[in-house]
């Protein structure tokens, strides 16, 4: 039995001294605290604070706002929201709005759907650059260069590369121009340009390089040792991908697709530059209600698109736990 009192004590490679109880307490005590954990965070939430919680309450106050005509001045009102949701005679068995959705809640589900088939684009034009870039190009030097070569778009302005979509798409562009010298049609072809085709392709063309970024770092993260292990193991490349790749990647894609979704339910100005005004979406409709001083309107608009850009991300870190993979 080991007396307490004595200084050393008998371990597995001999006679130690114990840790003398007052040098301890008096190194902690001489410790140097650092800088305060309130200091540090201070300014991120200062920033947080006055450009997202200001803001935010800012266009809330705003949507429940409305003038009233007989003194001036300001009232708190829920019309606008009724506004948003209520089509006239939409109980009505005889009209013909019967279940008809508002024109609003309609150009919402349609800046979804552009959005969704955008993502599936980009994912799928996206991956593959990635995968070569991670994947079969073994130095790093050129790695780094060809990403830096895809991530050229993102030097220029966003509205210079919408606008450079239209000499490529009108009936005299690039590519009318091609498709006649190559005797494939006859005249130019009209539905590139002011198209869905047209304002898919640009979007795919503007938002892609989104996607391989994120994919590329997730891919150039995992081990090449596993996969030359599947290889002498007799897996084929589909299992590898299957059960090594894919898997191993998926943080990177859901990155890639969150920033894709946010940046593509607030688009407008692709839709006005390249669509020509043809179709609506919920930005073009903060835009235009903004421009007529019809601020509640637009406030509300902003509301549920960032309730459905927020359902959209939690969606997506469902079916993806980030964390948990990384």
């Amino acid at each position: 039995m080991t007396d307490s009192t004595d200084p050393h004590h008998t371990g597995l490679i001999g006679t130690q001294p114990l840790p003398a109880a007052k040098g301890l307490a008096e190194r902690s005590a001489n410790r140097d605290p650092g800088f305060p954990v309130g200091w540090l965070i201070a300014p991120a939430s200062l920033w947080i604070f006055v450009f997202l919680v200001i803001p935010f309450f800012s266009i809330i106050v705003f949507s429940l706002l409305e003038i009233n005509p007989e003194t001036g001045g300001y009232q708190f009102t829920f019309s606008y929201y009724g506004e948003y949701f209520r089509t006239e005679g939409f109980f009505d068995a005889e009209s013909r709005r019967f279940l008809k959705l508002s024109i609003f809640l309609r150009t919402l589900g349609q800046t979804i759907y552009f959005t969704l088939l955008v993502m599936a684009l980009c994912l799928i034009v996206g991956y593959p650059v990635a995968y070569f870039l991670a994947m079969q190009v073994s130095s790093f030097g050129w790695q780094m260069s060809l990403f830096l070569l895809a991530m050229v778009p993102f030097w220029t302005s966003y509205l210079i590369r919408a606008v450079a979509w239209l000499p490529m798409l009108g009936r005299r562009g690039l590519i009318n121009t091609a498709l006649i010298s190559l005797g494939i049609i006859d005249k130019p072809v009209e539905f590139f340009l002011y198209s869905e085709f047209g304002y898919v392709m640009a979007l795919v063309s503007l938002y892609v390089v989104l996607s391989i970024g994120p994919i590329f770092f997730s891919l150039a993260k995992i081990d090449k040792g596993i996969i030359e292990a599947a290889k002498d193991m007799g897996a084929s490349p589909f299992q590898i991908f299957r059960e090594i790749i894919g898997p191993l990647s998926l943080p990177g894609v859901a990155i890639g697709m969150i920033f894709i979704f946010v940046m593509l339910m607030g688009e407008f100005a692709t839709a006005v530059v390249v669509y020509g005004g043809k179709t609506t979406t919920s930005g073009t409709v903060i835009l235009n209600y903004y421009a007529i001083a019809n601020y509640p309107f637009a406030a509300v608009n902003a509301i549920m698109l960032m309730l459905a850009m927020m359902i959209g991300v939690i969606i997506i870190l469902r079916i993806v736990d980030i964390r948990k993979e990384l």
